[in-house]
């Protein structure tokens, strides 16, 4: 039961990061897996082998490079979302063990994509605001932030996961907490100038 308990705690750190990143954490997980340091369950043996590595290595260098193109940026969120959940779900899956097949993808689905997809709507927000506040210039300093955010939230998952799933809680109420900053501060300013707030807010993000 604790070995269940702390393979879902990893899974969950992963699937958070991949709200970030959809590719780092698999990377990272296949990396893991090789070199012995990340046990899968059944069935997802083949995320440690050397063809995962090198395909998940590539899909992270095109994602990364997506990401810091000004308004293509904006363009890949609307595919990273549900990719980022698909992802959040699959490395829950592949980290639970000891487990009924029911209980095991129950918690995949819930916790797992649940994670994936809160911390990629948070991401989405912060860079819509970066593009409505720099016109996109920011965005790929907004990349960067979100691709070291990933890949040290997916080694700790693994080797720390108690801590990274504390990590994260801080991080997810840091972004909850400037997003809801920025709709106080749109719906102040639309008061002020006679400007219903929701057309505001649909017109600066990105």
């Amino acid at each position: 039961m604790f070995e269940s308990l702390i393979g879902a705690i990893v899974g969950i750190g992963l699937a958070a990061s991949c709200g970030f990143r959809v590719f780092v954490p698999m990377l990272v997980m296949s990396i893991a897996a090789k070199a012995g340091q990340l046990e899968l369950t059944d069935g997802w043996g083949w995320i440690g082998s050397w063809p995962a590595i090198v395909c998940f290595g590539v899909a992270t260098l095109v994602e990364f490079g997506g990401y810091c193109i000004p308004w293509l940026d904006n363009l890949l969120d609307a595919a990273a979302s549900p990719a980022a959940v698909i992802a959040g779900t699959i490395a829950t899956a592949a980290c639970v063990s000891e487990m009924s097949p029911w209980l095991q993808w129950s918690t995949a689905i819930i916790a797992g994509g649940g994670a994936a997809g809160l911390v990629q709507s948070l991401t989405v927000a912060v860079r819509g605001t970066s593009t409505a506040t720099t016109g996109g210039l920011g965005n790929p300093i907004v990349a960067a932030v979100e691709f070291v955010s990933s890949a040290v939230l997916s080694v700790l998952a693994i080797i720390a996961p108690i801590l990274a799933v504390l990590l994260l809680c801080v991080v997810a109420y840091l972004l909850i907490r400037r997003f809801t900053r920025r709709k106080r501060r749109l719906a102040s300013t639309s008061s002020r100038v006679g400007i219903p707030a929701g057309r505001a807010d649909s017109g600066g993000g990105g």
